[in-house]
């Protein structure tokens, strides 16, 4: 399970506006826990794919590499990435799954005619089969935390 706030929701959502109609990316930064890890900042990065950004992102590894000493700067974990995927499910794709790596944080953005949409949230199984969705707990404002869908 992964939570965020309100602020860092809208934050993913307006870059996925942004960036539309290409795919945007990011990193989740945050604290882990026992049963949930929660993000506590969200850092956009520059889609580093060159053909089809419209349907790819890439994160570039001096950006990885940058992500993981902002993270461990601030005492804090690179809890994952997420992305949009304009005009297209909040799934992740098999270049997505082929891409990924079991131990991160997979935050979708579904994005249609430029208006972020829905939003999940998956994890990659230990033997990178397969994306398994997982809760994502929007909390804020005083409200109780709650389950994106």
């Amino acid at each position: 399970m992964i939570a965020l706030d309100k602020a860092l929701r809208a934050a993913i959502r307006a870059h996925g506006r942004q960036a539309y109609p290409e795919e945007c990316c990011g990193a989740l930064i945050g604290e882990k826990g026992g049963k949930m890890d929660h993000v506590t900042a969200v850092e956009p990065v520059e889609n580093s794919e060159t053909d089809s950004r419209r349907r790819r992102f890439r994160i570039s590894p001096e950006d990885y590499r940058r992500l993981e000493r902002l993270a461990a700067d601030g005492g804090r974990d690179l809890l994952g990435f997420y992305h949009s995927h304009p005009d297209h499910p909040a799934v992740p794709s098999e270049h997505d799954r082929r891409h990924a790596l079991p131990f991160f944080h997979y935050v979708v953005l579904r994005v249609v005619e430029g208006e972020p949409s829905e939003m999940s949230s998956w994890i990659l199984s230990e033997d990178r089969g397969v994306f398994e969705r997982e809760r994502l707990v929007v909390a804020g404002d005083g409200e109780s935390a709650r389950g994106e869908d």
